[in-house]
């Protein structure tokens, strides 16, 4: 199964971003977390964030295992630009572009399916156990809550005639 995670409008350019992601395209998600920790680029950081994050998206949401998981492709595209004007010699200006970029990362599994049963398996049984309990004791309280209720909402109505509304609507006595 395939997981998807993006990091958009990155403030480092795309073709610095792109040193790095073509490092770890293709590797173990472990290993490419060990090669990102140990890179000098400044866009090592937030790639290695990234991947932990499309990680994390596989076990919680899929119910997948982080060790069967690889790299199967990253792709940098260029986000907004930034425009700056820096000024220069005899009145005139230079335009600066702040390049920013926005980052799509997809992993794989090596093996299909691997321990992906056990996590699904777990997920249905917490499911089927939530939505039975509430229904059963939802019953019992409405059985027992509703007379309640009705005399709370008769004695109510009998003593706010003049409660909140007197309060609010009160005139000021000079």
């Amino acid at each position: 199964m395939k997981v998807e995670a993006t990091l958009n409008n990155l403030r480092i350019s795309p073709r610095k971003v792109r040193l790095v992601t073509n490092l770890i395209k293709g590797m173990d998600a472990n290993n490419a977390l060990v090669q990102l920790s140990h890179a000098i680029k400044g866009s090592s950081r937030p790639v290695e964030k990234l991947l932990r994050s499309a990680l994390a998206n596989a076990e919680n949401n899929f119910g997948l295992d982080k060790d069967n998981m690889f790299v199967s492709d990253v792709q940098v595209g260029e986000g907004p630009i930034l425009k700056r004007w820096l000024p220069r010699a005899q009145g005139r200006a230079t335009q600066l572009l702040k390049r920013t970029s926005n980052i799509y990362m997809t992993l794989d599994e090596r093996i299909e399916g691997m321990g992906k049963k056990k996590a699904q398996v777990k997920k249905d049984v917490k499911k089927e156990e939530a939505v039975e309990e509430p229904k059963a004791e939802a019953k019992d309280e409405k059985k027992a809550v509703a007379p309640k209720a009705k005399m709370e909402k008769k004695a109510s109505a009998k003593g706010a005639k003049g409660g909140f509304s007197k309060k609010v609507f009160q005139r000021k006595s000079a």
